[in-house]
């Protein structure tokens, strides 16, 4: 019974592969959704569905055999479509249907040859000129292959008066005033229509004018109101009739469609995809009855909005498209580059004009026309004033070029002067005009030098010196300026180093400011915010660079230290201090000056809070009697001391991002972050982040201090008895009763606390040990900060003592790297050497 089993599901799988192959042959590489039938994506859906797919398998399916992912997108929506039977084309069954969403018919036309002939197309667009330039598009290509443009005829709109009732057209016929009554007649396959009390009255080919004037006719003599005008009668269209059209030709995809009867050329253009990439836009011809009735031009409706020639379509109409005769190619700056179709009284200027005119960057004295010759290609140049006498032949490309990035007559002044900028050559401008239009030289001018940047001839570059002085008072002859030339003018700001001050110390806004000349000491202070509370004005240090040091010297000074007294209250007095650049003023403290120091007390003493510290020498004790002593339910031993200086570091969680700095987050947040982080340390797991490490080493640094509380309160001002520094916390917890296991254990958990239990019982409490725990590494953190880790003799390992409050910690063990074959040969090396050593001394 098994092996029939086992056989069973061989065979499914096997067939269920067969199948995956036989679906995976087909490449989606080329497929465009917007292209597909609603019945071509019905086939694709059943083809999933055969095989057990599901439809977010069949979109990896098609990703997978090459399809886009923008076209992967638009078949989840054309899917979603059809489940939701909200799709937009014509209702299709299951089954292969005579025609598509345009109602084209596929009579004498091979499916297989149309859709080669529209892969092509689409591969064309792809291709590359034997220059690497992208083939250009033919001017209007995309009008009847765009979704955002559907020629689609107006249902809604009024009969028109011009319309050819033809068979299976419905009439609806209204009488009002004296008699009224309405018909809805269909006309028969012979053109008439039979009224009550009237007779068969024949309507097929006339128009509506035409017909409603007949249909008069004959009731007026059963219906006598319609002579005099008091009965009215109205004929309007009720269902519309199909007609069948043919397009042929340089067509994308030619064949008959079944159109509206109030469709026109355009409806079936858009409908059979337009002309295809030979066919031509000029040149549509319309065939009634074996005549041409009309020959359309799409470039009128493209480039002027018309839609002359756009006429009606009639039952058994032919669209031929023609090849074109003419096409050229505009290149470069125009507007819409692209290839355009030419008649033959269309000159170059009528070219430039479909292509939108030139860009606004375009040389138009002069047009490159690159032509084809009967045994080679030729280049000839068009000027601007023979562009409406040049006849366009077939395969020209014209390229208009760009305008030189360069000026003719401009020239360029810079630095110092009130108006710098771009200025025009005039004929004789010289230097000392320039700078008049530049409404002349600022006052911090550099009078002793300038330069002119000139271009020689060879496009080389000279410097041309000048004295600006001597220029602008007419004693030294004066420079005429050429094209392209730049002056620049320097400051004398320019041609030195930025003079700046600093001060340092106990002021309230510290830092560097701009030096200005005749700055005292007091006006800089000021500037810094003034003094701070506890700044002593007594003792200025100001450090002075030397400019003339003795190089030679061993004991060379390196600065000037200059010490000041100023007022406090900064009082102009006769004599101050005037600083010289680059100055660095430090501002002392105050001796004996001292801002408030404080800790906090939380927990289980009688008045927890903030207390100050008011001696210097001020120790745990003072302040635990300070805060009326331990409650009864206090827990002495599990009592810590935090400490955590004056900036705390940022937090970060599991992931590295930074959750709040210290100020910010509460201490127990803090405390579970850096237990977070040590585990995660202890576990191997790394990082590869240089900074996301900084800051894990910030938060494990943990800012507790491990006390005794118990000692020192038996023994005051002991070595247990640590002195108090701003920030410090104490904390007395309440009688603890739990001892928390984490890390490396199966259950981590809190376990009551009793003193009979080892360590290692509590880590059995928790499960034991993982498969992968370091068991050597194990460690205990007791309630007041303190760290204890195990030791090992021989074969033991020797657990620390559990405390009430304490938390357990089995790390990971590392990973152990894998044995491969350079290992093993490692070790048969070693093996093999050991092994000789070993023969070769008992040959001994």
């Amino acid at each position: 019974m098994n092996l029939k089993k086992i056989i069973a599901v061989f065979l499914f799988f096997s067939s269920l592969m067969i199948c995956h192959s036989s679906y995976a042959q087909t490449n989606y590489s080329d497929v465009k959704v917007d292209e597909l039938t609603d019945l071509q994506v019905r086939q694709l859906m059943q083809r999933a569905e055969s095989v057990g797919y599901n439809d977010a398998q069949l979109e990896q399916m098609a990703a997978a055999q090459g399809m886009q992912p923008g076209e992967v997108v638009k078949l989840r929506a054309r899917v979603t479509k059809i489940r939701k039977g909200n799709g937009t084309e014509n209702k299709v069954t299951d089954q292969m249907s005579a025609e598509d969403f345009s109602g084209r018919t596929y009579e004498n036309a091979d499916s297989t040859s149309n859709k080669k002939r529209n892969q092509s197309e689409n591969a064309r667009t792809e291709l590359k000129d034997a220059f690497g330039n992208l083939i250009p598009k033919i001017f209007g290509a995309e009008l009847f292959k765009s979704n955002d443009m559907k020629f689609e005829p107006n249902m809604r709109m009024a009969t028109p008066k011009s319309y050819i009732i033809g068979p299976d057209d419905q009439l609806l016929i209204d009488l009002n005033g004296d008699n009224e009554a309405n018909y809805k007649l269909q006309v028969s396959p012979e053109g008439t229509i039979r009224l009550q009390y009237v007779g068969l009255v024949s309507v097929g080919g006339l128009s509506i004018d035409q017909a409603i004037n007949k249909i008069r006719a004959a009731m007026s003599k059963t219906y006598p109101g319609l002579k005099t005008g008091r009965t009215t009668v109205s004929v309007n269209l009720g269902n519309i009739r199909s007609i069948k059209v043919t397009l042929l030709g340089e067509v994308v995809k030619p064949g008959s469609y079944t159109l509206s009867s109030l469709s026109t050329v355009f409806n079936a253009l858009n409908a059979s995809g337009g002309p295809n990439e030979n066919g031509s836009f000029r040149k549509i011809q319309v065939i009634r009855n074996n005549k041409v009735v009309s020959t359309i031009d799409v470039y009128n409706f493209l480039l002027k909005g018309i839609q002359m020639g756009n006429i009606r379509l009639q039952d058994q109409d032919v669209i031929n498209i023609p090849v074109y005769q003419t096409r050229v190619e505009m290149a470069g700056e125009v507007k819409r580059p692209a290839l355009y179709e030419v008649l033959n009284n269309e000159s170059l200027e009528d070219v430039i004009n479909f292509a939108g005119g030139f860009s606004n960057k375009a040389y138009t004295a002069k047009i490159k026309v690159l032509q084809n010759t009967n045994k080679e290609r030729r280049i000839i140049d068009v000027n601007a004033d023979d562009f409406t006498r040049y006849n366009p032949l077939n395969g020209d490309k014209y390229v208009v070029e760009t305008i030189l990035d360069r000026y003719a007559n401009k020239v360029e002044i810079a630095g110092a002067v009130f108006r710098p900028g771009e200025y025009e050559l005039e004929k004789g401008l010289t230097l000392k005009q320039l700078i008049q239009k530049a409404d002349g030289i600022k006052e911090d001018a550099f009078l002793n030098r300038g330069y002119i940047s000139r271009l020689n001839s060879d496009n080389s570059l000279a410097l041309i010196s000048f004295d600006l002085d001597k220029i602008l008072k007419g004693t030294e002859q004066d420079v005429p300026l050429r094209r392209e030339d730049k002056v620049t003018i320097s400051s004398i700001f320019d041609l030195r180093e930025e003079y700046k001050v600093d001060i340092k110390g106990e002021v309230r806004a510290p830092g560097v400011f701009d030096y200005a000349e005749g700055m005292t000491l007091e006006a800089l202070i000021q500037m810094a915010g003034g003094f701070k509370e506890g700044a002593t004005p007594s003792r200025i240090e100001i450090a002075r660079r030397i400019k003339n040091s003795n190089v030679n010297s061993i004991s060379a000074k390196t600065a000037e230290i200059l010490n000041v007294n100023v007022s406090r209250d900064l009082k102009l007095q006769d004599t101050t201090f005037v600083l010289q650049p680059f100055d660095i003023v430090s501002i002392r403290s105050s001796e004996g000056f001292q801002i408030q120091q404080q800790v906090r007390v939380e927990g289980e003493v009688l008045y927890p809070g903030i207390y100050t510290i008011t001696r210097k020498d001020e120790r745990i004790s003072d302040v635990i009697k300070r805060a009326g002593g331990l409650t009864i339910l206090s827990f002495a031993e599990g009592a810590s001391l935090k400490r955590p200086g004056a900036e705390k570091a940022e937090v970060v969680d599991k992931n590295g991002k930074i959750v709040s700095s210290g100020k910010n987050i509460s201490d127990k947040q803090e405390e579970e972050m850096q237990k977070m982080a040590n585990l995660k340390r202890l576990q191997g797991v790394g990082v590869q982040d240089t900074a996301q490490l900084i800051r894990e080493v910030k938060i494990l640094g943990s800012d507790l201090v491990g006390i005794d509380l118990i000692k020192i309160l038996k023994d005051p001002n002991s070595k247990y008895d640590l002195l108090l520094e701003d920030g410090d916390i104490i904390r007395v917890p309440k009688q603890l009763q739990t001892v928390k296991v984490t890390g490396e254990v199966l259950r981590p958990t809190n376990i009551v606390y009793s003193p009979n239990k080892s360590m290692k019982q509590y880590i059995n409490g928790a499960g034991g040990f993982t498969y992968n725990a370091n068991k050597k590494s194990a460690y205990i953190q007791y309630a007041n900060g303190s760290v204890d880790a195990g030791s090992r003799f021989l074969f033991f390992n020797n657990y620390p003592r559990v405390k009430p409050g304490a938390e357990i910690f089995v790390p990971k063990r590392a990973p152990r790297e894998k044995f491969g074959v350079a290992g093993i040969a490692a070790v048969s090396a070693a093996l093999s050497g050991l092994i000789t050593a070993l023969v070769l001394i008992l040959r001994k």
